[in-house]
């Protein structure tokens, strides 16, 4: 659910309905309809209504700081913006460049990431970064404290695989992949690797040495979680050489 208080700290006084509703009914119940249509998708309608009204004041800004925060990445809004351009007129999309230019910074990051999974790319993946060959990148879809079940979306650049691991378990356990985007590579140890494109869905039992990642020369996202179960741990072994590598 998203949690608005702008409407009562600012209006609470002078308008209490008007803050109930921009709170609690536009934020807290329209914004949070996910099932609908996700935070990211929401965001670039409203960025794109409000530039074609000529709107892109303090309130904009916000709504550009919010499509960032909901996974729209600089290379998208850039393109949305020249888009509406057509649409909305070029003076409107002029003035929203200026505050795109604001919350995005003007020069693209040595680190920005030119790919935009289903799921969004998240930050680079430092806490398993020696685990990885290649950059990595994580975006947790669910907080496992509160919801019960780890579900995160993992991003690969190309060439980009984790080491041989295995994913150890007492009881159920294992591992789940689905995979959304781009193209990548599958493989237990002792067998052939196997082809990942969106839409493959694969399960890795409890004591398979396994990797996964993209392929040679294409980004690719997967989203994974555990497999319920007890006694569960991983254990990081070795890494992928080059030769066991597909180049492909």
């Amino acid at each position: 659910m998203v949690k608005q208080t702008a409407g009562r700290t600012q209006l609470g006084g002078f308008a209490p309905k008007f803050a109930e509703l921009n709170d609690d009914v536009l934020f807290g119940e329209v914004w949070s309809r996910e099932d609908k249509l996700s935070p990211k998708l929401r965001s670039i309608v409203t960025v794109t209504t409000l530039v074609a009204k000529g709107l892109v004041d303090s309130s904009f800004e916000y709504h550009l700081i919010s499509a960032k925060e909901n996974g729209v990445t600089r290379t998208e809004m850039a393109e949305i913006l020249t888009h509406v351009a057509f649409y909305a007129g070029w003076p409107n999309a002029w003035a929203a460049f200026r505050m795109a230019v604001k919350v995005y910074g003007a020069e693209a990051p040595e680190d920005e990431v030119d790919f935009a999974p289903m799921f969004g790319v998240g930050t680079f993946n430092s806490a398993y970064a020696q685990y990885f060959k290649g950059n990595s990148y994580l975006n947790p879809l669910t907080d496992p404290k509160t919801q019960g079940i780890g579900i995160s979306n993992v991003t690969f650049e190309p060439g980009c695989r984790n080491n041989w691991h295995i994913h150890h378990a007492t009881q159920g356990g294992g591992q789940m992949l689905i995979c959304t985007d781009g193209r990548g590579w599958y493989q237990e140890w002792g067998k052939e690797p196997q082809e990942l494109t969106p839409g493959s869905v694969v399960y890795i039992a409890p004591g398979v040495k396994h990797w996964h990642g993209a392929a040679a020369n294409t980004w690719f996202a997967h989203i994974a979680f555990e497999v319920p179960g007890e006694g569960c741990s991983n254990e990081w072994l070795e890494p992928v050489e080059d030769d066991a590598y597909p180049q492909e």
